[in-house]
């Protein structure tokens, strides 16, 4: 199910965040729903931008990560795992090899969590 914006419109992904902490969980709704929300670039393709990004900062385990949020949010914008797959064979010659590597790891438990 896509979302026109796929912060402000996910009711469950709001929870998460304040569950993290709830005013953290009120600022991350606020801000990200604003640059979710800019027009020119579609939801999906935003999506995939989160996760290029959350591997360039290493950024895909422990509590917190976002990158199954990024991931779920990609699939609900009409992604496809290929699709993902292919970000990540992308970013290893822009964030390197081992970075990726471990996204593949964290992303295979994602999947087999579905």
């Amino acid at each position: 199910m896509a979302y026109k914006n796929a912060v402000l419109d996910d009711k469950e992904l709001q929870e998460s965040l304040k569950s993290i902490n709830p005013k953290f969980g009120d600022f991350v709704t606020r801000v990200a729903g604003e640059a979710w929300g800019l027009p020119l670039i579609d939801q999906k393709t935003k999506a995939l931008i989160t996760i290029a990004v959350d591997i360039a900062n290493q950024d895909h385990t422990g509590p917190g990560n976002p990158f199954g949020a990024h991931v779920s949010m990609a699939l609900k914008q009409g992604a496809t795992r290929q699709e993902i797959e292919e970000v990540l064979l992308f970013m290893c010659a822009y964030a390197g090899f081992n970075k990726v590597a471990g996204c593949f790891g964290t992303l295979n438990e994602i999947w087999n969590s579905l």
